[in-house]
């Protein structure tokens, strides 16, 4: 079936038209996660015959399987030399994800020792991060922007606003607050009821917390889409704007296993797990970018019309570290 001139019926998205990126959306997923399993494989490069692949930086299919979201639940949350307990877990996980930049927290915790919150000291961290910029360095992650948080006595310098929100979320008791939540919308509400954490942040950070044991809760409750989703979103459907961009997130989400098979894709997925609500959100992020190219009259809400990163070549990668309480066997973690 050809998706030209079709429409979509299913509930609160029935009559919605796709474009051809909506078929561009499932090729992506499918051939980057190809890519994905061959470099852990340890295959030589080049992985794929797609130029636009092959030229352009993207993540993968997989919110988790990502270079950063590898570190973070590898060496931050289940590091097996850091302090395991929930407060010491959301500590680190919420300080990672505010500079979301591995090597923010490497300089961190070469220079302070391990991360904890019994040697967590604002002027210390402070003068470690000024010294990072001082050396020409960048201490934010350029993947989402960390909006200013207007705190007293931090002199508008952006990184000590995000210092003092650490420190007012433990004086707080914020880990009580997660591990009493009921869900993952709970943990939502949680995070942005503080300052300068607005939907599509506090929904990351919701996320990053799940992976860990502190709380267990399902991400197929619901997604907040972010503005790459959105451009992606509009360049998929001709009449997007006329729908709630979650219920359009939660279709693609639906209908993934048809779609692969419509389009005769072989989409190898992490064993038994799904592509969840944030993949299919990260996705519309990722053929927002990809489609610039692939289809430039498709312009989008956006109007961008460059991919900005280059993929660089590094060879293979290590066998990936998911969550063990997802018992993916197959990939070396089990509860």
């Amino acid at each position: 079936m050809s998706v030209k001139n079709s429409t979509i019926s299913s509930n609160r998205v029935a009559g919605l038209r796709p474009t051809p990126v909506f078929d561009a959306y499932w090729r992506f997923a499918a051939e980057r996660q190809e890519i994905l399993f061959k470099r852990i494989a340890g295959q030589e490069g080049p992985w794929t015959d797609d130029p636009i692949l092959r030229q352009f930086r993207f993540t993968n299919a997989y919110r988790a399987t990502d270079r950063v979201s590898q570190y973070l639940i590898k060496h931050v949350i289940y590091n097996p030399e850091l302090d395991p307990s929930p407060i010491e877990t959301v500590f680190r996980t919420l300080l990672f994800k505010i500079f979301n930049k591995i090597e923010t927290w490497e300089v961190l915790a070469s220079q302070l020792g391990k991360i904890h919150t019994s040697t967590y000291n604002r002027n210390l961290y402070d003068g470690v991060l000024m010294q990072i910029m001082a050396n020409g360095g960048r201490i934010y992650s350029g993947a989402y922007i960390m909006p200013p948080v207007k705190i007293a006595n931090t002199d508008g310098v952006k990184h000590r606003g995000h210092l003092s929100l650490i420190d007012k979320m433990f004086s707080e008791d914020i880990t009580e607050s997660l591990i009493a939540s009921t869900s993952l919308r709970h943990i939502f509400n949680v995070l942005t009821s503080y300052p300068s954490i607005g939907p599509f942040l506090g929904y990351q950070l919701a996320i990053d917390i799940n992976y860990s044991t502190v709380v267990d809760h399902q991400e197929s409750e619901f997604v907040v889409a972010g503005p790459g989703a959105l451009d992606g979103i509009s360049k998929c459907f001709e009449n997007a704007n006329d729908y709630n961009p979650a219920d359009i997130i939660e279709l693609m989400c639906d209908r993934q296993e048809l779609e692969f098979e419509r389009l005769d894709l072989s989409f190898k997925s992490l064993g038994e797990r799904r592509l969840q609500l944030i993949d299919c959100q990260n996705l519309f992020c990722e053929i927002s970018k990809y489609s610039r190219v692939s289809h430039p009259e498709y312009v989008g809400a956006a109007g961008r019309t460059r991919i900005k990163q280059s993929f660089r070549q590094h060879g293979g990668l290590e066998p990936l570290f998911l969550p063990p309480k997802w018992n993916l066997t197959e990939f070396g973690v089990s509860a």
